[in-house]
C-alpha cells in the first residue's frame, strides 16, 4: 500500500474539493428556502470526513508517480468522485436509488449529459446547480488529463500533443499544476463570457450560469425538461452554437492565442477540419429536411441540434427524432465524431479521423505503386508508425466496445434503436440517444439497473480514452 500513497493523497484532495463544491448548492437552496440544503451539508460533511481521513493518513513526503500509478490515479479518481458526487442525488427529495444517483453523477462528471431525472422544471435550484457544477468540474478535469497525462501514457495517439517536459514521470505533478492553473483561468474567463452572452440573449441569471457551465463543458445538462426548446429563442440558440464550437477547440490553442501566437490556431489542421465537418453536417441535415419536407424548417434549430450532437453536448432545441430517417442516420454518425483533442468535447476526435483517412489513403497508394515510399504527415510533422498504430488500435477498441455495449443492452430486452444509440451516446459522451425511450424527449430512467451501470462504465471508458481504464483490467498490470 505504501507505493499507492501519492494516489490516495491526490484522491483525498480531490474529494475535499468536491465536498467544498457541495456547499455552493447548499447555499443556493438555503437562499431559496428549499429543504434540500441540508442534503448538501450532510453530503459535504461525509465527503469531507473521508477526504480528511485519507489526507491525514497519507500525508508526509510522497514518492513521485510512476506511469503505472498515473493509470491508476486517472481511473480511481473519477470513480471515487462519481461515487461521492452521487450522495446529494440519493439524499434529495427526488428520492433516487443509489444506482440512479450514481448514473446521474457519472453522466455529469464525464460531461455526457444523459439523465434519469424527470421534472427538472420543479427540481430544487441547488440540485440543478449541482448538476451543472459536476459537468463544469468534469470539463476542466478532462482538459488537464488530455494535455498532461494522456500524452505521457501514449494513449490513443495523444502523444502527438505531448507538451515540453511532460514526458517524465517525476514532472507529472508540478507540470499538471502549472497547466491546470493556466487552463483554469482561461476556462473561467470563457465561462463568464458565456454567462454574459446568455443573459444578453434573454436568459435569467440562474439559467445563464447553469447553462454556461454545461455549455463550456459540452455536457448538455439543462435546468428544464425541454432543454433549449424551453427558451424558444434564436438568440439563445445562436449563443449556444458559438460557445459549443468554441469549447470543442484545443484550449492550448487559446493559450497560444493569448500569448500572441495566432498562427497556432490558424494553422491547426484539426481545427480547420472540425469547422468544415460542422458546416457540412449542418448543410446535409438541412438539405435532407428540405428534400423530404421533414423537421422544423428552421435553420437555426437545425444547426443547433447538429452542432450539439457532433460536439457531444447533447442539448436539444427541437425533437430531432421526428425529422425522418435520413436526419437520424446523420446524427447517429455524428455521435462518433466529437471535437478536437485538448477540448471538452468527446468522441473519436478529429485528429484520429484525419490520421485514419491518411493511413487508408497511403495503403491504397501502396497497392497501386508497390515500390513507392509514402509517408504520413500531421500538421507538417512526420508521423511515427507507433503513433499511427496507437490511433488505429484506439479506433478498433472504440468500435469493439460499441458492439459489446450495444449487445449487452439488447440482451437486457432493449430495442435495437435504444441499444445502438445508447451505446454510442454513452461511449461518445453525447447524452441523449435516439428513439422514444432515450431520445431527446425521453430519459434513461426506464432502463434496468444493470443497463445503467453498463452505460455508466461506458461513459467512463469514453471520457478517459478507453485504454486508460482497460489497461487496469489486465492481470499483468497488477504484477510488480
Amino acid at each position: 500500500m505504501s507505493d499507492q500513497r501519492t494516489i490516495l493523497y491526490i484522491v483525498g484532495y480531490l474529494l475535499g474539493a468536491l465536498s467544498v463544491g457541495m456547499l455552493l448548492p447548499a447555499l443556493t437552496d438555503l437562499a431559496h428556502g428549499h429543504p434540500d440544503w441540508r442534503v448538501f451539508v450532510v453530503s459535504a460533511a461525509l465527503t469531507g470526513f473521508v477526504a480528511g481521513g485519507i489526507i491525514l493518513t497519507h500525508r508526509g513526503t510522497l514518492p513521485p508517480l510512476s506511469v503505472r500509478q498515473a493509470f491508476m490515479l486517472t481511473g480511481f479518481s473519477w470513480l471515487a468522485l462519481a461515487a461521492f458526487a452521487a450522495l446529494p442525488f440519493a439524499f434529495s427529495v427526488l428520492d433516487l436509488g443509489y444506482t440512479d444517483a450514481f448514473f446521474e453523477a457519472m453522466s455529469g462528471l464525464t460531461t455526457t449529459g444523459a439523465t434519469i431525472i424527470v421534472g427538472l422544471d420543479t427540481a430544487s435550484p441547488g440540485l440543478l446547480l449541482w448538476r451543472a457544477l459536476l459537468q463544469w468540474f468534469g470539463g476542466i478535469g478532462i482538459i488537464v488529463t488530455a494535455i498532461s497525462v494522456l500524452p505521457m501514457l501514449n494513449v490513443g495517439g495523444m502523444q502527438l500533443f505531448r507538451l515540453e517536459s511532460s514526458d517524465t514521470s517525476e514532472k507529472i505533478l508540478p507540470r499538471t499544476a502549472q497547466i491546470a492553473g493556466s487552463i483554469m483561468q482561461l476556462y473561467v474567463v470563457i465561462t463568464a463570457a458565456c454567462v454574459i452572452a446568455y443573459i444578453a440573449a434573454g436568459m435569467s441569471v440562474f439559467d445563464a450560469i447553469a447553462h454556461a457551465m454545461t455549455t463550456i463543458a459540452t455536457g448538455g445538462f439543462s435546468t428544464h425538461d425541454d432543454s433549449f426548446a424551453h427558451f424558444d429563442s434564436h438568440a439563445v440558440n445562436a449563443v449556444a452554437i458559438i460557445f459549443m464550437l468554441a469549447s470543442s477547440l484545443p484550449f492550448v490553442a487559446y493559450l497560444q492565442l493569448v500569448n500572441r501566437k495566432p498562427e497556432a490556431l490558424m494553422r491547426d489542421t484539426q481545427i480547420r477540419t472540425f469547422f468544415l465537418l460542422a458546416a457540412a453536417a449542418t448543410a446535409i441535415v438541412w438539405g435532407g429536411q428540405m428534400l423530404q419536407n421533414t423537421g422544423t424548417n428552421d435553420f437555426i434549430r437545425t444547426a443547433f441540434n447538429t452542432i450539439s450532437v457532433m460536439t457531444g453536448t447533447g442539448y436539444t432545441a427541437a425533437d430531432h427524432s421526428a425529422w425522418g430517417t435520413f436526419a437520424l442516420g446523420v446524427f447517429f454518425v455524428l455521435t462518433f465524431i466529437g471535437g478536437c483533442a485538448g477540448s471538452t468535447a468527446c468522441g473519436l476526435k478529429i485528429f484520429r479521423l484525419q490520421v485514419v483517412v491518411k493511413t487508408a489513403w497511403r495503403h491504397i497508394r501502396q497497392l497501386t505503386r508497390p515500390n513507392g515510399v509514402f509517408i504520413i504527415r500531421y500538421n507538417g510533422r512526420l508521423l511515427d508508425d507507433a503513433v499511427v498504430h496507437s490511433i488505429i488500435v484506439f479506433v478498433l477498441i472504440f468500435l469493439l466496445s460499441f458492439v459489446l455495449v450495444a449487445l449487452s443492452l439488447s440482451l437486457m430486452g432493449q430495442d435495437i434503436l435504444t441499444s445502438l444509440s445508447g451505446a454510442a451516446a454513452a461511449l461518445a459522451n453525447v447524452g441523449p440517444g435516439l428513439g422514444p425511450v432515450i431520445g431527446p424527449s425521453g430519459t434513461y430512467a426506464p432502463l434496468p439497473d444493470a443497463a445503467k451501470y453498463i452505460l455508466a462504465f461506458a461513459m467512463l471508458l469514453g471520457r478517459l480514452e478507453f485504454l486508460t481504464v482497460l489497461v487496469m483490467l489486465s492481470p499483468r498490470f497488477w504484477r510488480r
